[in-house]
């Protein structure tokens, strides 16, 4: 059987990030991508020009029409816009029997909001607790946990700051230190440092959706959190080594590098 992966999240018309990122994602790493749309934004290169966020309603029915027929391995979360969302989505994973990667989305690769300051409140309370792993980079750490984190020696603090609102796993991404990208994973008593080179490609948009998509592969196919991790950040380097110009801005990750690298 192919394990199944559900993310949940908004639409990037341009094809670099959220929903067509995440599926691009799990096709390339052998699972079965399924989704539920909970906002459509009109997007490309240069930014985010408009976003709307479905209705409760037709999140819900999304998710339930998925589960309750198909079933899932794995549940990743990314853009929710508003709390109403984030708390009707953290419900739904929490009646759901498989591991969750929330991706706590705050703002876009161009600094575009695509969080409600309302939902904050939520994301902390209802979204965190039912995470089996959070990946937040360090804008997000500090718009959650007012932590700072300037320098690789902060890192395991933001991540004891994350890990009080309640996740099993914590993935600290410090993709925006300087240096080598430099990752932590910690449940609180193991730390895994994951080192990769930083290669000089500005085209990097979509890398937090990819590696939070990557992680949940990993776990739909049975691997443990700090295995799924691993081999995620793998998959995503090469990603990011492999963007490409799309536009006139920012262009995406190649989530089919390992197609065209013949690996």
């Amino acid at each position: 059987m192919i394990p199944n992966v559900l993310t949940v999240a908004g639409s990037d018309s341009g094809g670099g990030a959220g929903i067509q990122a995440d599926l691009k994602t799990m096709l390339a790493l052998g699972v079965h991508g399924m989704s539920v749309i909970t906002a459509v934004t009109a997007q490309n290169s240069l930014g985010v020009q408009g976003a709307w966020e479905l209705p409760v309603d037709a999140v819900r029915a999304q998710y339930r029409s998925v589960v309750d027929d198909i079933g899932v391995q794995a549940v990743k979360t990314g853009m929710l816009a508003s709390a109403e969302l984030v708390e009707t989505v953290a419900e739904l994973i929490a009646d759901t029997d498989a591991p969750a990667v929330i991706d706590p989305v705050g703002v876009s690769k161009h600094g575009d909001s695509l969080l409600a300051s309302s939902a904050l409140a939520s994301v902390r309370t209802k979204l965190l607790p039912v995470a089996t792993v959070a990946t937040p980079n360090l804008d997000e750490v500090a718009q959650l946990t007012g932590v700072h984190v300037e320098s690789e020696e902060q890192l395991p603090e933001a991540a004891a700051a994350v890990l009080a609102y309640g996740p099993r796993w914590v993935l600290i991404k410090g993709g925006h230190l300087s240096g080598d990208a430099v990752d932590l994973l910690t449940d609180g008593s193991a730390e895994h440092w994951l080192r990769a080179p930083r290669y000089d490609n500005r085209h990097t948009h979509g890398t937090g959706c990819t590696l939070a998509s990557a992680i949940a592969s990993g776990l739909a196919k049975g691997l443990p959190v700090p295995e799924a991790v691993a081999a995620a950040k793998e998959y995503v380097t090469g990603a990011i080594k492999a963007g490409f110009a799309l536009g006139a801005g920012i262009g995406p990750v190649d989530h089919g590098w390992r197609f065209r690298d013949g690996a």
